[in-house]
């Protein structure tokens, strides 16, 4: 049966929840200050929005509801704030891992195992959080929101304002260079 008399303890929150929602938000943004800073936001929020707690779930998961419409809205005005750069070494690594025709180029590494499984690893997604604060952050919110947080294709685009070719651009380079990234923490840890 559904308690739906439960209570906010909003004094609670810190204490129960901050550990919780601040890893989850600085998996997604890569930046301590805007962890902290998205963090308190859903503080805040869910505060001001008591009454829309409706105890048919936990307050964690409702927290954590909020806590995501922060991210979204954290990268929707830093993509607005910045320009898309170009990264000049981008055409040089392209040429590196794939060939005229597309295809990968002899000798690039393989995944060893399905990658559906090696993307389940906690230290795959260690290495992939790392190598996501050095590629361009608009580079780096599409990969967030489209295959962290799961979010459409239309959705994105509203969310950045940007065009579904430019969204796929975005992808593509975010993809390039962790693929590179993630190679080459793969092989130091390798030869270590």
């Amino acid at each position: 049966m559904i308690n739906c008399e439960q209570k906010l303890d909003p004094s609670e929150w810190v204490d129960a929840y901050s550990d919780y929602l601040y890893r989850y938000a600085f998996s997604r943004l890569r930046d301590v200050s805007a962890a902290e800073e998205s963090l308190q936001e859903t503080f805040l929020a869910g505060i001001k929005h008591q009454s829309q707690f409706q105890g048919l779930g936990s307050q964690r998961a409702w927290l954590l509801g909020i806590l995501k419409r922060k991210i979204v809205d954290y990268i929707r005005s830093r993509s607005r704030l910045k320009q898309v750069s170009d990264h000049g070494g981008e055409a040089e690594l392209e040429n590196q891992l794939f060939d005229e025709s597309g295809f990968w180029r002899q000798g690039a590494k393989r995944w060893a195992v399905e990658p559906g499984r090696q993307l389940e690893s906690e230290e795959l997604w260690q290495v992939v959080r790392e190598c996501l604060s050095h590629i361009p952050e608009p580079q780096a919110d599409a990969f967030v929101l489209s295959v962290m947080e799961g979010m459409s294709t239309e959705e994105i685009c509203a969310e950045l304002n940007i065009t579904q070719s430019n969204l796929w651009v975005r992808l593509h380079r975010a993809r390039l260079h962790l693929a590179h990234c993630v190679s080459s923490h793969w092989q130091a840890d390798e030869k270590a």
